[in-house]
Formats: structure tokens, C-alpha cells, sequence
């Protein structure tokens, strides 16, 4: 049974930190596309940033390049999501998501999904 399981999220105060993680199981996603993407209250679930399984990496500029670094370990199987200088329009829950070797930003592409850990901003 393949499962992402997501886990960091909380409540951090604007300006804050927080690291997102995301543990594979049950098939290997080395040659997977894996990326994190966010859905805040009504609004549309969002691409935030993905990396390839040659390391390449895309952001979403707009919102996060600068402030958010994506990584993986795969050895471990796990994806990791550095968030810093968090704002309050970070307020989502946040998904791990995987697709086979290639890019995508849209959701309907992914095979793969976590239930998501909320990241709340907020003093």
C-alpha cells in the first residue's frame, strides 16, 4: 500500500520557520516527480514547489521563491519543505504529492497524495 505521510506543520507567528516532511512507503519514488502543494480556506489547491529525481527543482515564483526550499532524500524516501519568513497568506494545509519522472504544476496530474498538515501564520 503506497502512502505519503506528511508531518511539521503548526502554528508559527509571521516571520517564523517551520520545516515540512514527507515519508514515502510502500513502492520507491526515486524516479518519481514528488512536490508540494498548498490549499488554503476557498481557494484552489495550489503548486508550491516540486523536484525531479535528477534533482531538478521548480517553485512557484510568485508566491514562495526566496523564502521556501525544497529537497529529498532518496535514500530515505522522504521530502522536505523549508519554509522561512512565513506570512500569514501561508495559511494552508500542505500537500505531498508524487507523479512519475516528469514535471507538472497541476494537480490533476499526480498519482500520489498525503491527507495534508496544517501550517498556520498567524500572531
Amino acid at each position: 500500500q503506497v502512502q505519503l505521510v506528511e508531518s511539521g506543520g503548526g502554528l508559527v507567528q509571521p516571520g517564523g520557520s517551520l520545516r515540512l516532511s514527507c515519508e514515502a512507503s510502500g513502492r520507491t519514488f526515486s524516479n518519481y516527480f514528488m512536490a508540494w502543494f498548498r490549499q488554503a480556506p476557498g481557494k484552489d489547491r495550489e503548486f508550491v514547489a516540486g523536484v525531479g529525481w535528477l534533482g531538478s527543482i521548480t517553485y512557484n515564483t510568485d508566491s514562495v521563491k526566496g523564502r521556501f526550499t525544497i529537497s529529498r532524500d532518496t535514500a530515505r524516501n522522504t521530502l522536505y519543505l523549508q519554509m522561512n519568513s512565513l506570512k500569514p497568506e501561508d495559511t494552508a494545509v500542505y500537500y505531498c504529492a508524487a507523479r512519475p519522472a516528469f514535471y507538472s504544476d497541476r494537480k490533476g496530474d499526480y498519482n500520489y497524495w498525503g491527507q495534508g498538515t496544517q501550517v498556520t501564520v498567524s500572531s
